[in-house]
């Protein structure tokens, strides 16, 4: 019976062992030691020093860039059944031994490193590789000095539990950071379309820029890589010139927001960001290392910039810029974690800022999205009132211009009237004078065919009136057709034969009073053909050259009956020689009268254009 009591309470205590014992447990003690150099493929014999994880080993070997191997020991109780092996820390590459046997390895652990710092490493273990009882771990970390290399925590225990803390660490560490990348580099180019379809806002533009380089400063956390760069400290000279880069341009982007300029604030910045940009290539092995010298600064600068929008935005309350304040709020607390982490003030294998990110750039979004919003609708107010301003306008103008034709229309009816006066008074009012007094001096017993001639001389001079001023717009070659008519039917009567060249006259408009006097100035001088010439053949030339119109005249006559034809002209009732000349000077044209014994002569020059 005591036997029995004995092996029950025995039985009991192994329970509450087994019930105690962790799924998980986590190893902070290992051993360290340097390696003769980067190629060495095993590490030495002796020199093995105990460390606390997780390790940083510039606190122990400062300025030491190459390989440090970790050795970790364990006891295993069941070495049949699968374990999980969680390393959370390995900067920057690594090789992985358990109990002798690779299991994993970065493929470059020289110069340009691997880069799998940012991410843990996890692993299934079975048999044959685990042990029942003591079981070691000996990785190989190769890192450089400025990039804090190290070693963290190693995890033994549960797969299920170790798979998921794994699943839980990539999911911050890097997913996180991919997504914060995407989401960074696709809200830069929306806004950055913005700023090419609006030039002149020049905000979306800097956040543009600064969504750039703040892709690829993040690009830190999830390259694999030190690709395109041939060396790991090209590669962190680049960084480090994009978050200077970044800072700048978010900086100018806070200025724009508040709609602000200061010129020569922002070309020293520009100028900053661009030699630090240019220099990457040029003193790498000294911007990698030595990055801390300008970028603690920048990163100061930057604190400076957002507590003072901050400061902005409080003080005139208007509704975006608390948003926008809210948005870089946010990063600012959590940076302090992730500054410290960085500076080596904090242990720690995972940077914060991830965590948050995505809402922060999405928040920026949505303010720079409401701006766009709030200006497309200042624009289309605006649109509104100016079309409504166009439309009073158009309809003023509409009103004004119907008032003005009304007026032009009058005023063209009133000229008309008033020229046919003039052409009434000066042409057919003066041959009607000119026979008023002819008739009064005539003799009791005139012969009826002088009266008739008097009397188709004012009909003819009425129908020149009457063609030059009915027809609107009418090209010469229609007003001289019916000239033309009654002048052949007239000389007909006389028999003078006549012969006419109108050449390159249609289409040519210019104006009813040049043409009635050009009309006038053609029928004086056919007339003297018909009373004076007693000529048998009369060609009359109407033709354009250049810019000019040439009449002739030409009769086989004997010419004028007096050498002085002024009185003449006169008793015919004004429509001698000193009308065709005042007529020619009105019409601005060269004129001259060949008198020969074999005719006749009348030549005019006249520009078309008065």
């Amino acid at each position: 019976m005591i036997r029995l009591l004995c092996a029950l309470l025995l039985a009991l205590l192994a329970n509450v062992a087994c019930a105690a014992e962790p799924a998980v447990v986590t190893i902070e003690q290992a051993q360290t030691v340097r390696s003769s150099g980067w190629d060495a493929t095993q590490p030495p014999a002796a020199g093995w020093v105990p460390v606390k994880l997780m390790d940083e080993w510039n606190s122990r070997w400062p300025g030491y860039s190459g390989v440090v191997w970790y050795r970790i020991r364990w006891n295993q109780m069941d070495g049949s059944a699968p374990v999980g092996l969680l390393l959370d820390y390995t900067c920057m590459a690594a090789e992985v031994r358990l109990n002798g046997s690779v299991i994993d390895r970065d493929y470059s652990l020289v110069e340009p490193l691997s880069r799998k710092w940012h991410v843990p490493r996890y692993y299934l273990v079975q048999a044959p590789l685990l042990r029942q009882g003591q079981n070691e771990l000996l990785v190989r970390v190769s890192g450089m000095s400025a990039y804090q290399p190290g070693f963290g925590t190693v995890s033994v225990g549960d797969p299920a539990t170790l798979q998921a803390s794994f699943n839980e660490a990539v999911f911050i560490r890097r997913d996180l950071q991919i997504l914060d990348f995407a989401i960074g580099i696709v809200m830069a180019s929306l806004f950055g379309l913005f700023w090419l379809l609006r030039r002149q806002d020049t905000t979306y533009g800097w956040y543009a820029i600064s969504g750039l380089f703040g892709g690829l400063y993040g690009s830190n956390y999830i390259a694999d890589s030190t690709w395109p760069f041939p060396t790991t400290n090209m590669w962190q000279s680049f960084i480090a010139a994009c978050f200077v880069a970044m800072v700048v341009a978010h900086a100018i982007f806070l200025l724009r927001y508040c709609d602000r300029r200061w010129p020569r604030i922002e070309r020293a910045l520009l100028l900053i960001a661009t030699l630090a940009l240019v220099l990457v290539p040029i003193i790498p092995d000294w911007m990698g290392p030595q990055r801390n010298t300008y970028l603690l600064p920048a990163i100061v600068f930057v604190y400076a910039a957002n507590l003072a929008f901050i400061a902005y935005a409080l003080r005139h309350r208007r509704s975006d810029y608390l948003v926008l304040a809210a948005c870089v709020s946010v990063p600012l607390v959590m940076s302090f974690h992730d500054l410290a982490v960085y500076l080596c003030w904090m242990k720690a294998s995972t940077y914060l800022g991830a965590l948050l990110s995505p809402l922060t750039v999405l928040g920026m979004g949505f303010v720079l999205a409401y701006r766009f919003a709030n200006t497309m609708k200042r624009v289309e107010g605006f649109n509104a009132e100016l079309t409504h301003e166009v439309h009073a306008a158009t309809s003023q103008l509409g009103e004004t211009l119907n008032q003005q034709h009304a007026l032009e229309l009058a005023h063209s009816r009133a000229g008309e009237r008033l020229q046919l006066v003039r052409d009434l008074h000066d042409g057919f009012g003066g041959t009607l004078v000119g026979t008023i007094a002819e008739l009064k001096q005539a003799p009791e017993d005139m012969a009826k065919s002088r009266i008739v001639d008097i009397l188709s001389e004012m009909r003819d001079d009425l129908r020149l009136v009457i063609d030059s001023t009915a027809r609107e717009h009418a090209d010469l070659a229609e007003l001289i057709v019916p000239l033309r008519h009654r002048a052949s039917r007239l000389l007909e009567a006389a028999d003078i034969e006549d012969h006419w060249s109108i050449q390159g006259l249609e289409g040519v408009d210019i104006g009813s009073v040049r043409s009635l006097d050009l009309l006038r100035l053609l029928q004086e001088a056919l007339t003297n053909v018909f009373k004076h010439s007693r000529a048998r053949r009369v060609d009359v030339t109407l033709e354009i050259s250049g810019s000019n119109l040439r009449l002739q005249v030409r009769d086989d006559g004997v010419g004028m009956a007096s050498a002085d034809p002024e009185p003449r002209a006169s008793r015919e009732g004004g429509a001698g020689m000193a009308s065709m000349r005042l007529r020619a000077q009105r019409l601005k044209a060269t004129f001259d009268v060949n008198r020969r014994e074999d005719g006749t002569v009348v030549n005019l020059l006249m520009p078309l254009m008065a």
